[in-house]
Protein backbone atom coordinates (compact mmCIF):
# COMPACT_ATOMS: atom_id res chain seq x y z
CA UNK A 1 0.00 0.00 0.00
CA UNK A 2 2.62 2.52 0.74
CA UNK A 3 4.30 2.05 -2.37
CA UNK A 4 0.83 2.63 -4.22
CA UNK A 5 0.91 6.32 -1.74
CA UNK A 6 4.18 6.75 -2.94
CA UNK A 7 4.15 6.63 -6.24
CA UNK A 8 0.48 8.16 -7.21
CA UNK A 9 -0.83 11.43 -6.99
CA UNK A 10 3.00 13.44 -6.40
CA UNK A 11 2.64 16.84 -7.10
CA UNK A 12 5.37 18.67 -8.63
CA UNK A 13 6.75 21.76 -10.32
CA UNK A 14 9.74 24.02 -11.47
CA UNK A 15 11.77 26.56 -9.62
CA UNK A 16 13.96 28.84 -11.62
CA UNK A 17 15.30 32.07 -9.47
CA UNK A 18 12.23 33.07 -7.95
CA UNK A 19 9.42 32.44 -10.87
CA UNK A 20 7.65 28.91 -9.90
CA UNK A 21 5.54 27.00 -12.28
CA UNK A 22 2.36 25.82 -11.89
CA UNK A 23 1.87 22.30 -9.52
CA UNK A 24 1.57 19.61 -11.66
CA UNK A 25 -0.07 16.14 -10.23
CA UNK A 26 2.51 13.16 -12.20
CA UNK A 27 0.24 10.11 -12.22
CA UNK A 28 2.81 7.74 -14.02
CA UNK A 29 6.98 6.90 -13.36
CA UNK A 30 8.70 6.29 -10.48
CA UNK A 31 10.27 9.91 -8.88
CA UNK A 32 13.79 10.64 -10.94
CA UNK A 33 17.16 10.02 -8.56
CA UNK A 34 15.01 8.20 -5.95
CA UNK A 35 16.87 5.39 -4.32
CA UNK A 36 13.53 3.22 -4.89
CA UNK A 37 13.33 3.81 -8.52
CA UNK A 38 15.92 0.90 -9.79
CA UNK A 39 14.27 -1.65 -7.47
CA UNK A 40 10.73 -0.52 -8.07
CA UNK A 41 12.06 -0.86 -12.37
CA UNK A 42 13.71 -3.94 -11.59
CA UNK A 43 10.25 -6.03 -10.25
CA UNK A 44 8.18 -4.17 -12.90
CA UNK A 45 10.41 -5.83 -15.48
CA UNK A 46 10.85 -9.00 -13.97
CA UNK A 47 9.03 -10.83 -16.30
CA UNK A 48 10.06 -9.61 -19.09
CA UNK A 49 12.98 -11.98 -20.48
CA UNK A 50 14.42 -13.28 -23.93
CA UNK A 51 12.54 -16.38 -24.94
CA UNK A 52 15.70 -17.29 -27.37
CA UNK A 53 19.16 -18.67 -26.23
CA UNK A 54 21.26 -17.05 -28.78
CA UNK A 55 19.59 -13.49 -27.26
CA UNK A 56 20.23 -11.85 -23.97
CA UNK A 57 18.38 -9.35 -22.31
CA UNK A 58 20.14 -7.57 -19.66
CA UNK A 59 18.40 -4.77 -17.46
CA UNK A 60 20.35 -2.71 -14.89
CA UNK A 61 18.68 -0.14 -13.18
CA UNK A 62 16.35 1.92 -15.57
CA UNK A 63 18.51 0.77 -18.92
CA UNK A 64 18.13 -2.34 -20.94
CA UNK A 65 20.66 -3.92 -23.24
CA UNK A 66 19.63 -6.56 -26.11
CA UNK A 67 22.40 -8.95 -26.85
CA UNK A 68 22.41 -11.26 -29.70
CA UNK A 69 24.58 -14.28 -31.59
CA UNK A 70 23.47 -14.41 -35.00
CA UNK A 71 25.27 -17.55 -36.50
CA UNK A 72 25.33 -17.93 -40.47
CA UNK A 73 23.93 -14.32 -41.38
CA UNK A 74 20.39 -15.71 -39.88
CA UNK A 75 18.94 -12.75 -37.78
CA UNK A 76 15.17 -13.63 -37.41
CA UNK A 77 15.84 -14.98 -34.09
CA UNK A 78 17.37 -11.45 -32.89
CA UNK A 79 15.04 -9.20 -34.79
CA UNK A 80 12.22 -11.21 -32.93
CA UNK A 81 13.34 -10.69 -29.60
CA UNK A 82 13.33 -7.12 -30.18
CA UNK A 83 10.07 -7.14 -31.94
CA UNK A 84 9.19 -9.24 -28.40
CA UNK A 85 10.57 -6.29 -26.32
CA UNK A 86 8.50 -3.70 -27.98
CA UNK A 87 5.68 -5.05 -27.23
CA UNK A 88 6.36 -5.98 -24.38
CA UNK A 89 7.57 -2.42 -23.53
CA UNK A 90 4.33 -0.94 -25.01
CA UNK A 91 1.80 -3.49 -23.04
CA UNK A 92 3.22 -2.41 -20.16
CA UNK A 93 2.98 0.99 -20.52
CA UNK A 94 6.74 1.75 -20.82
CA UNK A 95 8.30 4.01 -23.87
CA UNK A 96 11.48 2.83 -25.94
CA UNK A 97 12.89 5.98 -26.64
CA UNK A 98 14.70 5.07 -30.58
CA UNK A 99 16.57 8.41 -30.15
CA UNK A 100 18.74 6.92 -26.95
CA UNK A 101 18.79 3.47 -28.37
CA UNK A 102 21.58 2.47 -30.30
CA UNK A 103 22.80 -0.66 -32.06
CA UNK A 104 26.26 -2.01 -32.33
CA UNK A 105 27.40 -5.06 -34.94
CA UNK A 106 30.34 -6.92 -33.93
CA UNK A 107 31.21 -9.01 -36.51
CA UNK A 108 34.91 -10.75 -37.89
CA UNK A 109 33.93 -12.31 -40.56
CA UNK A 110 35.84 -11.21 -43.54
CA UNK A 111 32.98 -11.08 -45.74
CA UNK A 112 30.65 -9.31 -43.77
CA UNK A 113 27.01 -8.48 -45.22
CA UNK A 114 25.36 -5.30 -44.14
CA UNK A 115 22.30 -5.89 -42.07
CA UNK A 116 19.04 -4.34 -42.55
CA UNK A 117 18.21 -0.69 -40.79
CA UNK A 118 16.69 -2.23 -37.20
CA UNK A 119 13.65 -0.04 -36.64
CA UNK A 120 11.61 0.82 -33.54
CA UNK A 121 8.30 2.41 -33.25
CA UNK A 122 9.04 3.90 -36.99
CA UNK A 123 12.34 5.32 -36.10
CA UNK A 124 15.54 4.06 -37.22
CA UNK A 125 17.94 3.15 -34.59
CA UNK A 126 21.10 4.89 -35.03
CA UNK A 127 24.01 1.96 -35.66
CA UNK A 128 27.81 2.58 -33.45
CA UNK A 129 31.12 1.39 -33.21
CA UNK A 130 31.07 1.88 -29.81
CA UNK A 131 28.86 2.57 -26.66
CA UNK A 132 29.03 2.74 -23.10
CA UNK A 133 27.79 0.07 -21.18
CA UNK A 134 27.43 -0.70 -17.16
CA UNK A 135 30.70 2.30 -17.17
CA UNK A 136 32.52 0.35 -19.82
CA UNK A 137 32.96 1.61 -23.15
CA UNK A 138 32.78 -1.17 -25.45
CA UNK A 139 34.01 -1.29 -29.09
CA UNK A 140 33.06 -3.26 -32.41
CA UNK A 141 36.09 -4.69 -32.59
CA UNK A 142 36.08 -5.19 -28.73
CA UNK A 143 39.05 -3.69 -27.95
CA UNK A 144 39.54 -2.29 -24.50
CA UNK A 145 42.02 1.00 -25.64
CA UNK A 146 39.04 3.28 -24.71
CA UNK A 147 38.27 1.96 -21.42
CA UNK A 148 41.90 1.75 -20.56
CA UNK A 149 42.57 5.41 -22.17
CA UNK A 150 39.07 6.81 -19.73
CA UNK A 151 40.52 4.94 -16.84
CA UNK A 152 44.28 7.00 -17.22
CA UNK A 153 42.90 9.82 -17.60
CA UNK A 154 40.67 9.61 -15.06
CA UNK A 155 43.65 8.89 -12.70
CA UNK A 156 45.76 11.42 -13.97
CA UNK A 157 42.63 14.26 -12.90
CA UNK A 158 42.73 12.62 -9.24
CA UNK A 159 46.47 12.09 -9.15
CA UNK A 160 46.59 15.87 -9.99
CA UNK A 161 43.77 16.67 -7.31
CA UNK A 162 45.60 15.00 -4.45
CA UNK A 163 48.95 16.98 -5.05
CA UNK A 164 47.23 20.13 -5.67
CA UNK A 165 45.27 19.06 -1.97
CA UNK A 166 48.49 18.02 -0.52
CA UNK A 167 50.26 21.62 -1.18
CA UNK A 168 47.38 23.04 0.17
CA UNK A 169 48.34 20.78 3.45
CA UNK A 170 45.32 19.53 3.09
CA UNK A 171 45.37 16.64 5.69
CA UNK A 172 45.27 13.38 4.69
CA UNK A 173 42.01 11.74 5.53
CA UNK A 174 40.20 15.01 4.05
CA UNK A 175 42.28 14.27 0.89
CA UNK A 176 41.14 10.55 1.23
CA UNK A 177 37.46 11.84 1.03
CA UNK A 178 37.60 14.24 -1.43
CA UNK A 179 38.70 11.40 -4.01
CA UNK A 180 37.01 8.26 -2.42
CA UNK A 181 33.59 9.20 -4.18
CA UNK A 182 35.02 9.59 -7.27
CA UNK A 183 37.16 6.56 -7.72
CA UNK A 184 33.81 4.81 -7.04
CA UNK A 185 31.56 6.03 -9.98
CA UNK A 186 31.97 3.53 -13.06
CA UNK A 187 30.91 6.40 -15.15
Amino acid sequence: RWITDFLTDRRQCVRLGKNVSTTQTISTGSPQGCVLSPLLFSLYTNCCTSSHDSVKLIKFADDTTLIGLISDGDESAYRREVDRLVYWCSSNNLELNAQKTVEMIVDFRKDTVPSLPLVLTDTPVTTVDSFRFLGTTITHDLRWEPSISSLIKKAQQRMYLLRQLKKASMPTMMMVQSIRPSSNQSS
